[in-house]
């Protein structure tokens, strides 16, 4: 097992932590990660493009002029897609763009985006990261302490006083054990975990 460094939220060190191999040392194929990402954005997007075609467009249905002796072409009514303000041919239409990879795959995705900022050096483990109030001067103090300007942040659970602290400082964002994601964690440079969130994953990723 890999052992990195333990620190609380002024950098000093208070320990170790022994990390899983299967979960911070597996081997990264670049293709999964991909897949997954791509899959995350897909599922993300709203797919509310709408346009209308001849026949929702309003407008008279009548014939605009008669068929023959005018040189013009022939023209059936003002909704055509071919007049100006007429309906739109195969334009986009609501839908969902959400598909799902196999669970093996998305799991697999993220101990491969865990392993890449550990391996990188980009992985910082505290013990505990609790705010007595919420206050951005003193989250962005914290961050200043571990010199770190753009992280992810992964705790246990919910923390209204934490997530509102952090909110609107950019570069940073707070997430529970259970949203963290492969697209959040390679957004990210930086990745700041708590020791119980290391359990946490351990139990969701290898049980």
């Amino acid at each position: 097992m890999a052992v990195t460094d333990l620190y609380n939220t002024k950098k000093e060190k208070v320990g170790e932590v022994e990390l899983n191999d299967d979960l911070f040392a597996v081997a990264v194929k670049p293709y999964i990660l991909h897949d997954v990402v791509k899959m995350q954005l897909a599922n993300r997007r709203a797919g509310t493009a709408c346009t209308k075609t001849r026949v929702e467009v309003s407008g008279s249905s009548a014939k605009p002029f008669r068929q023959k002796g005018t040189g013009r072409a022939r023209a059936g009514n003002r909704r055509s897609p071919l007049w100006r303000g007429g309906g739109v041919v195969f334009g986009p239409k609501p839908r969902s763009y959400a598909y799902k990879l196999p669970k093996k795959v998305r799991r697999l995705g993220l101990k491969m985006a865990l392993s890449t900022r550990f391996a990188e050096e980009n992985m910082v483990v505290l013990d505990q990261f609790q705010l007595d109030e919420i206050k951005t001067k003193k989250f962005i103090a914290v961050m200043k302490d571990l010199g770190v300007d753009n992280a992810l942040i992964v705790i246990p659970s919910g923390d209204d006083k934490l997530e509102k602290s952090a909110r609107n400082v950019p570069g940073f964002k707070v997430l529970p054990t259970m949203g963290v994601n492969v697209y959040d964690i390679l957004h990210y440079r930086n990745l700041i975990i708590l020791q119980s969130t290391i359990e946490q994953l351990e139990k969701r990723l290898l049980s």
